[in-house]
């Protein structure tokens, strides 16, 4: 398989990795081609390489950035701009594991503490679904602390050591 090859089934497997990862599949592919490429790329080159709409390339960069996945760069007697993926994998899964639980975590702990606080009229019906989302919400925010905790793992001596072990 030559590059261009590889690069393309690349490119187009995480962009359908994305879409099970509940992200749409052309944020994916821009990040895989960033991710990949060892210099930043222009908006022109990316709607090009992935035959992408302007306004879909910008929407999707812009989302990348709101991740802080993908970055802005200028190159110096340039108009255009450039754009690079975060290339250490480490800081990548952690800036998306802080995503992945402020945009989907917090909002479920919240609706859980929320309907598991509802007075029971004591109904088994009833204890039981306080009894179900009270326990839902406890495993989740575990769940979640945990997450932080290894998200954290830079400053935190005993994730490090986890994290060391696993490599």
């Amino acid at each position: 398989m030559e590059f261009k090859e590889a690069k393309n089934k690349f490119v187009q497997t995480w962009g359908a990795l994305g879409s099970q990862w509940g992200i749409n599949k052309t944020m994916a592919q821009i990040h895989a081609l960033l991710m990949v490429s060892h210099e930043p790329i222009s908006m022109e080159d990316i709607m090009e390489e992935l035959q992408i709409s302007r306004g879909n390339a910008s929407m999707n960069l812009r989302a990348l950035m709101d991740w802080g996945i993908v970055y802005k760069e200028y190159k110096a007697g340039e108009r255009k701009e450039f754009f690079t993926a975060e290339k250490d994998l480490d800081e990548l899964a952690v800036k998306i594991s802080r995503e992945r639980s402020k945009r989907e975590i917090k909002p479920a702990l919240k609706v859980l503490k929320e309907v598991s606080a509802i007075e029971s009229d004591g109904t088994a019906a009833e204890k039981h679904f306080v009894d179900q989302t009270s326990k839902l919400y406890d495993f989740v925010l575990k769940a979640d602390n945990v997450l932080d905790k290894i998200t954290e793992y830079k400053d935190n001596w005993l994730a490090k050591l986890v994290v060391k072990i696993m490599k």
